[in-house]
């Protein structure tokens, strides 16, 4: 029986954002908030006269010269959510089989199935550090798969894949003529200085990202899409029936975020560097706690070996106001995603109140 598309949604996204604050958000999964107050900026440099200015050429120069991707392999979105949304919009028809890692975030899942996709499923095993693994996307490739989703880095355990693994991902999908979409959106926290997007490994590779997760911009929805031209127009056209042009003022202010991103969010590198560290001394002191040092990226996945962590995800929030995501929303109920983005002092005590709800519930 085919499922109701008017009943479909992201059942993670309504409740991560319906969710009260904490004074320690572990649950976050960004770099601390950018201020673009910083810099000196008068209205005018905002061009609010009321134009839609089509497919904004300054910016997708910009966002092009930053990955050094030509910009009419560039499409802009409001967010990597967006962008993803549009990416599979073009990519997806009603009944394709579509190949989708396992864990995954839930709402590339959510879309896919809006889309009418039929699922099937390759392993990241946490044995192996949720790493991208060629052998297990071939035992669940098919003649009938017609695209093939991942992240890099990994949502939730930040898991890098380099060029080599992916270049293999790429020949596999190339067998049956599969395309390859990757939400780019952690990458650029990867401590791999050949670290870049897997577009530049060939057209197949459809790749998306945005100024949120490493750059603390959220607010600007500042997302983009790289993909090859005809299916960037496809892309584009998409757009125009989803939400005709994004809003100018949060273009302008992205492109003159491009150009003061290294005065913006130059401490960025070493702030994870330090949290990442602080991360994996807590974890080494747990017991009851399996997961992978963290080498990468934002957010780490952790096993609890107390099963569930429903309890444990209600004790920090009733007692340590203090916020996990559980690892329901990734279908690993006996994990949970920490983020260490926050500013160190903050995560330092949030792990500290963690390890405290963690002895009570022994």
């Amino acid at each position: 029986m085919r499922e109701d598309r008017r009943l479909m949604r992201s059942e993670y996204m309504h409740w991560a954002k319906n969710q009260p604050p904490a004074g320690f958000p572990l649950s976050s999964s960004e770099v601390p908030s950018c201020r673009l107050d910083r810099l000196s900026l008068s209205i005018a440099d905002l061009e609010l006269d009321g134009k839609s200015y089509h497919r904004y050429p300054p910016l997708r120069q910009a966002i092009g010269d930053q990955y050094g991707v030509p910009i009419e392999r560039i499409v802009t979105a409001d967010g990597t959510s967006m962008a993803n949304f549009l990416a599979l919009s073009a990519l997806v028809a009603p009944g394709d089989e579509v190949l989708v890692e396992h864990p995954v975030y839930e709402p590339l899942l959510a879309t896919a199935r809006f889309l009418g996709a039929q699922i099937t499923r390759f392993v990241r095993s946490p044995e192996n550090g949720f790493r991208l693994d060629p052998d297990a996307v071939e035992r669940s490739l098919t003649p009938d798969t017609r695209l093939i989703i991942l992240a890099n880095l990994h949502n939730p355990s930040s898991a890098y894949a380099d060029a080599d693994t992916l270049r293999r991902v790429g020949k596999l999908a190339a067998r049956v003529g599969a395309p390859v979409l990757i939400d780019e959106v952690y990458l650029d926290a990867a401590t791999d200085p050949a670290a870049r997007s897997a577009h530049h490994l060939g057209d197949q590779f459809v790749c998306t990202s945005s100024l949120t997760k490493v750059y603390g911009l959220s607010g600007l929805r500042c997302g983009w899409i790289f993909a090859a031209p005809p299916l960037a127009e496809a892309m584009w056209r998409l757009n125009e029936l989803f939400g005709v042009a994004q809003a100018h003022a949060a273009e302008r202010l992205s492109c003159i975020a491009f150009e003061h991103l290294d005065e913006l969010t130059g401490g960025n590198a070493a702030l994870l560097e330090r949290n990442r560290g602080l991360y994996n001394a807590f974890l080494a002191g747990r017991d009851d706690l399996d997961g992978t040092p963290m080498t990468e990226g934002i957010t780490a996945f952790p096993r609890w070996r107390g099963g569930d962590v429903e309890p444990l995800r209600a004790l920090l929030r009733s007692d340590y106001d203090t916020a996990i995501v559980p690892g329901r929303w990734f279908e690993m109920p006996d994990r949970f995603r920490l983020g260490v983005g926050s500013p160190t002092p903050l995560l330092e005590e949030g792990l500290a109140r963690l390890g405290a709800a963690l002895d009570r519930l022994r």
